[in-house]
């Protein structure tokens, strides 16, 4: 069953998180991964969201996207990521 990470995003250092954006781009690859959907906030339909951004990303399975966020790649890319942005990331069952 696939699994998916949801991010949501506010870009407090526009260069710090391009350079976060392309190391996870990178990350992704050995995991057969799919940016899925990656855009700006619109409006807020009902109750409250504070963040800017969102990015949909699909994995196989749990395990693997487990495995992802666990690898060495992506654990390098946390510190420049908690300084680029503030930042909610969840993973969901598909």
């Amino acid at each position: 069953m696939p699994a998916y990470l949801i991010g949501h995003i506010t870009v407090k250092d526009p260069a710090g998180w391009a350079v976060y954006v392309e190391g996870v781009r990178k990350s992704l690859l050995p995991f057969e991964a799919r940016i899925l959907f990656r855009g700006r906030r619109d409006s807020v339909l009902a109750g409250e969201h504070p963040y800017d951004l969102a990015v949909v990303i699909e994995f196989p399975d749990r395990e693997t996207l487990q495995k992802w966020y666990l690898s060495e790649d992506y654990q390098k890319l946390i510190p420049i990521r908690d300084r680029a942005a503030d930042v909610a990331i969840i993973s969901y069952d598909g």
